[in-house]
């Protein structure tokens, strides 16, 4: 990965304008089909395969005119007035008739009615008009919204006070205010402070905003087509803003840190994307992985919001590995810290022993005696974590944001009528099997109003086919307290009874009941879900540092400061702590923030420790020291990680005060769960328990390191790969060997040294076994058993398929074959290896590879011996003899364009001229060619065939005792 990520900074950094001229035209696009699609957020919280969702299913069958969306009208009349009162009883029917003319309404039922239920209030100062839709909230446009609330006006021209509720008027708009762009502001504060320089902290912000922007466009596009909740892109922009800045901020500071050593800004843009970029990648799959985790718990408004913040992160790590180095190849050497500035002194305080870093000092505080700093986090975490005993999850209860109209509903009816009055329930019951249905109504009726809690049952109201009947149910308590999601247990405890009694199965739906089984649904998946996520980050992380101490000791920490951040956010928000302050209302936590700050802390808390324990490792495996190691890896990229914290810190936080409610609580654990884990787990637990461990933390299994993958996340390999580059690039060669071994490790053959010039040919001679070995090795086909290898100045293993694209081996066509054509021969090869993107006839390419055989044939020694033989696509390959199968054999692997052709050439010594000058004059100039061939094969027919083509040869033999020629 840290090869591939090194040709795609490079890259990005060499075609800088094309690159950011792709970005802004995608960008427009995303942004133009996603404004002008006109896709607009929904709320849709439905839970398939629950009992109240599956009702509500069965009612839009057989009751459809109670299945859709509902509202309340909700009229109050002046302090010491009636609504029963002339002028305003006229007017709220003049309301009820307006809104039975409404598109989309499928019935009113005002609080006069003959059917009305308990909808005026003991005092008859408040009243309410039901109202329901023909189609759930996703269906109801924003023209019959509108429609509903113009008629408020009848009624307050009345002199009443009229507000109006439920679920289809609230507020799905997106949008920032003032304190999330202080959010960005304290970041960029951060970056300045860190890189102590306006371009430099600049970059991280404009990547960042590039991707926020294009999630917004994807959102908006998607949105166009398929509900998508209001949460979603708020959820999506603070994720993606939080970790676009952070994951550029870690590339641009290894690149700052690499010029300030003196690399040249192009090798320093490259490798940074290789190594700082391959954490980011790292930790951004880590928490896309994490994020559409979210779709096993099978909720589909939390799948969306998962799928969303999933693309926001891969726009933001796609950002920081191409957009950034594009951004680094415009600026070139200007973002080199200046000497003697504090940047440039912190860049090459380890070089030169300078004074120590504050995050030096602090290991070294930490290191005096890790068991205490064990102790006191894991003490401050657990205590932060004991409110999480007293969890209580829900979903909004259709309070509204505070001054909405949604808002001002809820409060009149919670004064007028009671709290219960903002969530009524529905029991549905099928009446198939009873022949009494009104008096089995009313007895099941009361049966419900027997139920602790209840305050109201209505009377039951069955459908036109007289299968089906509702009933609904008025609790004393508010949607969200816990004693309803009591009465909801209560009420489906007693089905069994009343089917006994009256054989009439009931259930219980309605909105406040779909927000239970979500909250429940929720609870049960909360731990299963941690333990998904936790054994996902030992396994990662088992591969990542090949160790069984750290990837422990992560997810341990990592558990710390989810149910630290867990318990500070219910203290606050649900207990009140500092409520007035953050402008909070208590109430019980949002059902899936648990589950989801588990899933985006996860990835952040693996980025934090990727960045921090990889140092450690790479200076352990060249030191062995454990403690010298810690130190090490600590102080390099402890500021880095306190400035990435700091800014995710700041940006989460920043929706807290102001925010919509549904994303406070979620920011608010975001922000603290960040700190927790960043500057207590890993910027001083982890240290500490490095410590406490010594040698043991880096242990593994040798059963266990054999099967695991090696992704090398600290760039050892590219740091190898450039050495071999190097050193390939220091000799003219096309093939060059050092110290060359080939085949079985454990008996290798060789070994033996070469280097082929440029436009040079090289002559391999030994036994059958030991050719093919190495025409498959010099092909690419084969890794080398030891020493040193580059072919076309690639070195191998680790651009064995570059040079497997570029070498082509020749099959020889053996006698005994399938039969077939000298057509069929090469446009097999064709065919094979042309790209799907490369136009061109295969006929046309076979007649000209058979045209360069023909031509072959007539510059040998002796072309009378061949002018007999017919040859074109149609010839059979078995009516031709060895040496023009072998011909034809090579124009097959020369018509896939190679830069290099290996070929086994074994003929007799009769043959051995000829052979030799057709073969060179076929292979073209430029061609590298590499023959194999017997032990015993005469080289001066070869030599001279070459030298006639100006082609300098090199004769290899490969059995170990004899020496080059």
């Amino acid at each position: 990965m840290a090869l591939f990520l090194h040709r795609i900074g490079r890259a990005a950094f060499r075609r800088a304008w094309l690159v950011i001229i792709a970005w802004a035209l995608g960008l427009a696009a995303l942004l133009g089909l996603g404004v002008g699609l006109g896709g607009q957020l929904q709320e849709s919280y439905a839970i398939p395969g629950t009992e109240s969702q599956d009702a509500i299913d069965q009612l839009a069958a057989v009751f459809p005119q109670t299945a859709g969306a509902s509202a309340k009208a909700v009229v109050e009349a002046p302090d010491g007035e009636s609504v029963q009162d002339a002028p305003y009883r006229d007017a709220i029917e003049a309301m009820e008739t307006e809104l039975e003319n409404v598109d989309g309404v499928a019935s009113v039922l005002g609080p006069f009615d003959e059917y009305a239920g308990d909808q005026v209030s003991d005092d008859e100062r408040t009243a309410y008009i039901q109202v329901q839709f023909d189609g759930p909230t996703t269906d109801v446009t924003q023209e019959s919204i509108d429609a509903v609330l113009a008629t408020g006006d009848t009624g307050r021209e009345s002199g009443l006070t009229v507000a109006f509720g439920g679920e289809v008027f609230q507020d799905t708009t997106f949008g920032l205010t003032i304190t999330e762009a202080f959010g960005v502001l304290f970041a960029g504060v951060v970056l300045l402070i860190t890189f102590g320089s306006l371009l430099a902290a600049g970059m991280p912000l404009l990547t960042a905003l590039v991707g926020v922007a294009a999630t917004f466009g994807g959102i908006s596009l998607v949105a166009a087509f398929a509900p998508v909740s209001s949460t979603a892109p708020m959820l999506a922009v603070m994720i993606g803003l939080a970790v676009g800045i952070d994951y550029a901020l870690f590339i641009l500071s290894r690149h700052r840190t690499q010029l300030a050593r003196g690399m040249d800004p192009e090798e320093s843009a490259a490798e940074a994307v290789a190594t700082a970029g391959g954490a980011v990648v790292f930790a951004g799959l880590t928490v896309i992985i994490a994020l559409l985790g979210l779709l096993v718990v099978g909720i589909p408004f939390l799948s969306v919001m998962g799928v969303a913040a999933a693309f926001a992160v891969l726009v933001a790590v796609i950002g920081a590995t191409t957009l950034l180095p594009a951004l680094l190849g415009l600026a070139k050497g200007r973002l080199a810290p200046k000497p003697g500035s504090r940047a440039h002194r912190r860049a090459v305080a380890h070089d030169e022993g300078g004074r120590p870093t504050l995050g030096r000092r602090w290991v070294d505080t930490v290191l005096k005696a890790p068991i205490v700093f064990v102790l006191l986090v894991v003490g401050l975490l657990g205590a932060a974590a004991i409110p999480a005993a007293s969890l209580d999850l829900n979903l909004p209860g259709g309070r509204g944001e505070p001054g909405s109209s949604q808002r001002e509903a809820y409060e009149m009816i919670e004064a007028g009528f009671g709290p219960g009055y903002n969530g009524p329930l529905i029991v549905t019951v099928d009446i198939t099997q009873t022949t009494d249905i009104f008096d089995d109504l009313d007895a099941i009726a009361a049966r419900l109003a027997q139920v602790d809690g209840v305050a109201y049952v209505g009377e039951g109201l069955p459908n036109e086919t007289v299968d089906t009947a509702i009933i609904q149910v008025i609790p004393d308590s508010a949607p969200t307290d816990p004693e309803t999601k009591q009465v909801v247990q209560d009420i489906r405890a007693l089905e069994g009874e009343i089917v006994d009694e009256f054989g009439t199965p009931i259930a219980v739906t309605g909105y406040t009941a779909v927000s239970i089984d979500i909250s429940q649904r929720l609870t049960d998946a909360l731990i299963p879900f941690a333990l998904i996520v936790v054994g996902l980050s030992i396994i990662l992380l088992l591969i990542v540092f090949r160790s069984v101490f750290v990837p422990i000791k992560a997810a341990l920490g990592f558990l710390l400061s989810a149910f630290g951040a867990i318990g500070l956010t219910i203290a606050v928000f649900q207990w009140g702590w500092l409520a007035d302050l953050l402008h909070i209302e208590p109430g019980p936590i949002l059902s899936f923030l648990p589950i989801l700050l588990m899933a985006v802390l996860f990835g952040l808390a693996m980025d934090y420790e990727v960045f921090l324990v990889s140092g450690m490792r790479e200076e352990f495996v060249k030191t062995r020291d454990p403690r010298t190691s810690i130190v090490h890896g600590f102080q390099h990229a402890a500021r880095v990680v306190t400035a990435a914290a700091l800014i995710m810190f700041f940006v989460f936080f920043a929706f807290v005060p102001e925010g919509t409610g549904v994303i406070k609580g979620i920011a608010f654990a975001l922000a603290f769960g960040v700190a927790f884990d960043a500057f207590l787990v890993r910027m001083t637990l982890v240290p500490a328990a490095m410590a406490l461990a010594g040698r043991g933390a880096w242990w593994l299994p040798r059963w266990l390191a054999r099967i695991l993958p090696d992704v090398d996340i600290e760039g050892e390999g590219l740091r190898a790969h450039l050495a071999e580059s190097e050193w390939a690039a220091a000799r003219d060669a096309d093939v060059l060997a050092d110290e060359l071994r080939i085949g079985d490790p454990a008996e290798p053959i060789g070994p033996f040294s070469v280097a082929v010039p440029r436009g040079g040919a090289l002559v391999a001679r030994g036994r059958p076994g030991e050719r093919r070995v190495l025409a498959a090795t010099l092909a690419g086909r084969v890794l080398p058993a030891g020493g040193r290898l580059a072919v076309l100045g690639l070195p191998l293993p680790t651009d064995a398929g570059a040079v497997m694209r570029r070498v082509a081996v020749v099959d020889p066509v053996a006698d005994g074959a399938p039969v077939g054509t000298a057509g069929e021969l090469v446009a097999a090869r064709i065919d094979a290896t042309r790209p799907w993107y490369r136009l061109g006839s295969t006929r046309s390419a076979v007649g000209a590879a058979l045209r360069r055989v023909a031509e072959a044939r007539t510059a040998s020694a002796d072309p009378l011996a061949w002018r007999a033989r017919a040859l074109d696509p149609d010839t059979p390959l078995a009516s031709l003899d060895p040496l023009d199968r072998l011909l034809v054999s090579v124009a097959a692997a020369l018509a896939e364009k190679p830069a290099a052709v290996v070929v086994d050439v074994e003929v007799v010594a009769a043959d051995a001229r000829r052979t030799w000058q057709a073969l060179a004059h076929l292979v073209p100039t430029g061609v590298v060619l590499i023959v194999t061939t017997p032990l015993d094969a005469d080289l001066d027919p070869v030599r001279a065939a070459l030298d006639a083509r100006g082609i300098r040869s090199l004769d290899l033999v490969t059995r170990p005792q004899e020496a080059l020629r």
